[in-house]
Formats: C-alpha cells, structure tokens, sequence
C-alpha cells in the first residue's frame, strides 16, 4: 500500500474514532453526559439553597445545571425549554432563599437586554460523584 494511501486510511480512522470537535460541543445529550459521567444520581429534590450555588451551566434547549459543592444538580425544564441559549442569560425569580421547582427564569438577551422568554424550573436531581472517584 501507498504511503497516501495510508495517511488516507488513517485519517479515516481518526476521523471516525475522534468525531468532530462541534458536533460534542453543540450536541445536548453529549454534554449532559460528560457533566454526570463518574457521578451517581440521587432523589430528585424539589429545592436547593440559592446562596450555596457556585455555578451554573445552561445546556440549550434542555436544561440548566446547577453546581453546589462537588454535586451537580441537573434541572430538566418543565416548560420553555426553547429560550435556553447560549446567547441568552438565565435569571431567575425566587420566593425566599432556595431555588425550588416551579420557579420561573426569565431568559435575558445577553447583547441587548431585552426579554427572549421564559423556562419553568422542574425538580432538581442531584449528581455526586460515584464512591472511590477522586
């Protein structure tokens, strides 16, 4: 065989054992799974305290992830899941302390400011990572 005929076959091969780097980062379930990967989920929860939340990530179009401690806390919208984009910010309207199903997050132009819909929270069910992970 060809020395290009190799580099050919080898790029084949590579190509379909890597895959295209946009196709993981656009694509919803793969994101999930890289989140949840080496973690073990738990009882949906209705709520979480607002205040111990160090971070969330919008996944567009599905849900929102919230990140308390080293747990993950994965919230499947129950409605309006379509304003999640990457080009909206979340903000979310609470009663009290906690961030609670039911409650609403109103998605904010992140340019211009102005309202682009809103998403109705669902339970949050929390990821830990699975016993004897580092």
């Amino acid at each position: 065989m060809t020395s290009p005929a190799r580099f050919l076959i080898a790029l084949a091969l590579g190509a379909g054992i890597v895959g295209p780097a946009w196709a993981r980062k656009d694509d919803p379930a793969t994101q999930l799974a890289n989140i949840t990967k080496g973690r073990v989920a738990g009882k949906p929860q209705r709520c979480i305290s607002l205040s111990d939340v160090n971070d969330s990530q919008v996944i567009e179009k599905t849900t929102i992830v919230y990140r308390v401690g080293n747990t993950y806390y994965v919230n499947q919208l129950k409605s309006g899941a379509n304003s999640l984009d990457a080009d909206n910010v979340p903000v979310t309207h609470t009663f009290g302390s906690q961030l609670c199903d039911m409650d609403t997050v109103n998605m904010v132009d992140r340019y211009g400011g102005g309202s682009r819909g809103f998403a109705i929270l669902g339970p949050f069910v929390p990821y830990k990572p699975a016993p004897g992970t580092p």
